[in-house]
């Protein structure tokens, strides 16, 4: 994958600059993330945009979380091994995950979710979002540990505590969580995927 990139320009640069750039990046997936899908609701409508995002992040995930792994030498499974990897995932900085870990679960909070609040303050309703985090989140377990399993306490449109968007539990059962398969199946292909709206 790094064959075709050029990574010499970051040699020289001090850690102020490849935080500068890093955030830059990070800002630049959410923006092509979020017109992508703004663009498809125009032309096809929200139904429409919202399947095609849930069916991009079903696989984007998986894909991240493989890399994630191999990259930064995540061998872990279950619980322990899905924490490390959440915590790197872009859109756990992006949205500033709140991640709380103990022996049991994972609890994954968003007090305030950017992309729904982009929406909201441009008069937009809130996207039915629930079904994508869903798939986007059992494409990562299936890679850590199928047994890993994904419940929603809330999330935007529905109704929600103030001041929160959305939050996640993840749970170690003894067997591979039954809608884990979907997620499985995605093989990472040759073309790595394309970004999907949030």
């Amino acid at each position: 994958m790094l064959k075709s990139m050029d990574l010499s320009r970051f040699d020289t640069m001090e850690a102020s600059d490849l935080k500068s750039y890093l955030a830059f990046m990070l800002w630049h997936y959410r923006v092509v993330d979020s017109f992508w899908f703004l663009y498809l609701a125009e032309d096809y409508g929200q139904p429409v945009a919202e399947e095609m995002n849930e069916r991009v992040w079903a696989r984007v995930a998986g894909l991240a979380t493989r890399d994630l792994m191999s990259r930064f030498s995540i061998a872990e499974k279950g619980l322990e091994g899905f924490a490390k990897v959440l915590r790197l995932y872009p859109w756990a900085v992006l949205l500033a995950y709140q991640i709380e870990e103990s022996p049991d679960e994972i609890v994954l909070t968003v007090p305030w979710c950017a992309t729904q609040d982009a929406r909201r303050r441009r008069g937009l309703q809130e996207y039915v979002c629930q079904e994508m985090h869903r798939r986007e989140f059992l494409g990562m377990v299936a890679e850590v540990d199928p047994r890993i399993q994904v419940s929603c306490d809330f999330a935007p449109p529905g109704e929600r505590p103030p001041g929160f968007d959305c939050r996640w539990r993840f749970t170690l059962a003894e067997t591979p969580a039954v809608g884990n398969s979907e997620a499985e199946a995605w093989d990472g292909g040759a073309d790595g995927g394309v970004l999907g709206g949030r």
